[in-house]
């Protein structure tokens, strides 16, 4: 990893870069990311940057993860039968 600037740092095959920024959160959620990301074996800071990008891809109508669809249609195929008898 280099740093680019004093805030953007790009790692080893120039296809990410980072900037700090500071802000600000309730304690508490603070705490719960930090414990989701440690129950993950994650850094804080890659499940602060995948909860951002979720939460523009929503606010901006965007489409589903990949794996979110994958998952979906595997259920849907395995239990078929059971979402038809739902569906009456």
């Amino acid at each position: 990893m280099r740093v680019v600037s004093s805030h953007v740092m790009m790692y080893h095959d120039g296809t990410m870069a980072v900037q700090k920024f500071s802000s600000q959160a309730r304690p508490e959620l603070l705490a719960e990311v930090r414990n989701l990301a440690a129950a993950e074996g994650r850094q804080f800071q890659a499940v602060l940057d995948e909860a951002l990008v979720e939460w523009v891809e929503r606010k901006k109508g965007g489409a589903p993860r990949p794996e979110v669809i994958a998952h979906a249609k595997a259920s849907i195929a395995r239990h078929r039968s059971l979402y038809e008898e739902l569906a009456k």
